[in-house]
Parts: C-alpha cells; sequence; structure tokens
C-alpha cells in the first residue's frame, strides 16, 4: 500500500502544523461550463444566426417563473444564502480531509510528547479553520472528550444541513426549469394557434414555443444540476475533513495514543487518501 509523505506540514521552526490554505479555484468547474456553453453556441453559430436562439418574452417565462417556484418551496433565510452558496461551487473545499487527518495526527503526537499547553501556546500558527481552533481550544480547557465530541457532532450536523440547502434549492431550480419550458411552449403555441390568420403572429409564437424549452433545458442540465452536484460533493468533502477534526480533537481529550488515532482517521479516508503516520 502507498504511503503518503506529507512531512512538509509541518513547519520548519516549531514543528506544528502549517494553517491550511486558503480555498482556490475550482478549475474543473470552469473547464465545464466553458466547454459546455462554448460548444452550444459554436452549434448555434454554424447553423445560423444566433440571434435567433435569443427572444425575451421566452428568456423572462423560464427565469421568471423558475425563480418564483423555487422561491415558493423555501424558506427567505435559504434563499439569501443560496448566492453565498452557489460561490462555494466554484471554489475547492478548504478543507482536505487527508491534509487534516495528518494535522491531527501531528499535533496528537505535539500533546504526547509536550502537553497540550504547547498547542494552545501555538495555535494561531496551527490552523485558521474556526471549528479546528475551537475543538482545540476545548481541549486545552479541559473538556472532556465525550462532552467535545458531541458539541463538535452537533456543529458538523449543522454545517452539513446549510451547505444541502443550498444544493437542494439548485435541485429544486433544475426540476422547475424544464417544466416552465414546458409551460412557455404551451403559451407559445396557444398564441400561434389563436393568431393563424396573421402569419405575421406565428413566427414570434413559435419562437416562444421553441426557446422556453430551450431555455429550460439548458438551465437545468448545464447550471443548476451540475452546481448542485458540485454542492454535494464539496459538502462530503468537508464534512469528511471536519470528522477528522472531531477525532483528532476527541483523541487528544482522552490522551490516547496517536497510533489509535491514525487507525480511526484510516478507516474512514478512502484507500487512496490514507495517511501512515508513524512509519
Amino acid at each position: 500500500m502507498a504511503r503518503t509523505n506529507m512531512s512538509s506540514s509541518l513547519t520548519a521552526n516549531s514543528g506544528l502544523p502549517r494553517a491550511p490554505r486558503r480555498g482556490r479555484i475550482d478549475s474543473a468547474t470552469l473547464l465545464g461550463f466553458a466547454s459546455g456553453f462554448g460548444l452550444v453556441a459554436v452549434a448555434m453559430t454554424v447553423g445560423g444566426s444566433p440571434l435567433s436562439f435569443f427572444d425575451l418574452p421566452a428568456f423572462l417565462i423560464v427565469i421568471g417563473g423558475t425563480f418564483g417556484v423555487t422561491t415558493i418551496c423555501f424558506p427567505m433565510h435559504e434563499l439569501i444564502q443560496t448566492p453565498k452558496v452557489i460561490g462555494k461551487a466554484l471554489v475547492r473545499p478548504v478543507r482536505d480531509a487527508q491534509r487534516t487527518a495528518w494535522e491531527m495526527l501531528s499535533l496528537a503526537e505535539i500533546a504526547r510528547k509536550k502537553g497540550v499547553l504547547e498547542i494552545e501556546a501555538n495555535l494561531a500558527e496551527i490552523t485558521q479553520d474556526e471549528l479546528a481552533i475551537e475543538a482545540l481550544e476545548m481541549v486545552a480547557d479541559g473538556v472532556p472528550g465525550n462532552e467535545l465530541e458531541a458539541i463538535l457532532r452537533s456543529e458538523i450536523d449543522a454545517m452539513v444541513e446549510r451547505h444541502m440547502a443550498g444544493a437542494d434549492v439548485m435541485r429544486k431550480a433544475a426540476d422547475v426549469a424544464p417544466a416552465m419550458g414546458l409551460i412557455g411552449t404551451l403559451i407559445g403555441l396557444v398564441q400561434m394557434l389563436s393568431h393563424l390568420e396573421d402569419p405575421s403572429s406565428i413566427g414570434p409564437a413559435m419562437a416562444i414555443a421553441l426557446l422556453t424549452t430551450f431555455y429550460g433545458a439548458i438551465l437545468s442540465n448545464m447550471v443548476f444540476s451540475p452546481l448542485a452536484s458540485k454542492l454535494e460533493r464539496n459538502s462530503a468533502e468537508e464534512a469528511l475533513a471536519t470528522e477528522m477534526v472531531l477525532l483528532g480533537a476527541a483523541s487528544i481529550s482522552r490522551k490516547e495514543n496517536p497510533r489509535r488515532l491514525e487507525t480511526s482517521v484510516n478507516a474512514l479516508l478512502p484507500p487512496a487518501k490514507r495517511v501512515w503516520f508513524f512509519e
């Protein structure tokens, strides 16, 4: 089994783990959007004038209808948080489970050799993660392991619930957009059939009928659904990394052997990301 070398996670002077790096733009998300919409734009241009694919009434039906129906389904505070959550889909999670596991093992070893107060004295150098700081402060304050684990578990559950709320909004929008496209199609067909005596009105009505379906399919399958999947994946990754914080803090609080912590974190990590602190 391959062993992971992450000795660079210790600072040169203090022997303490470095703070995790800030989230970076996820190039896969940007590449996916650029390639998907780029190919659609090329197809629209090659087949004729791209302006024929733009119709303001059709656009308003799909966008306005999707926004309105989705708003009905969720409380306002979740909708207000949605743009912020969507922004997280464009950024890699700050927490990485493998890195966090290694850091917690490093901290457990430092606590075993030098005591918990050594960690507290250098807390600012260890991490910028608010949950990890809170956990380590509780350990330094002597909070029992079981109580510490219960507190952190509640915070993890609340974090996952917040993340999934944004994904749920995107999933609902992905379901509603094609339905609004169908409604727009019906509106266009009714307008067309009610003015068959006027050939000049058939074209605009047919444009609404077809383009609303087009807009609904684009928004659902190329925007809302992929964003929901990305949010769910990022949430799962952050939850796993946060689980490493929980296991590490509880282990340090109980003064357990760090080798036991290594076994616990590797039981949760995927095989490719397992860490072997004690060679």
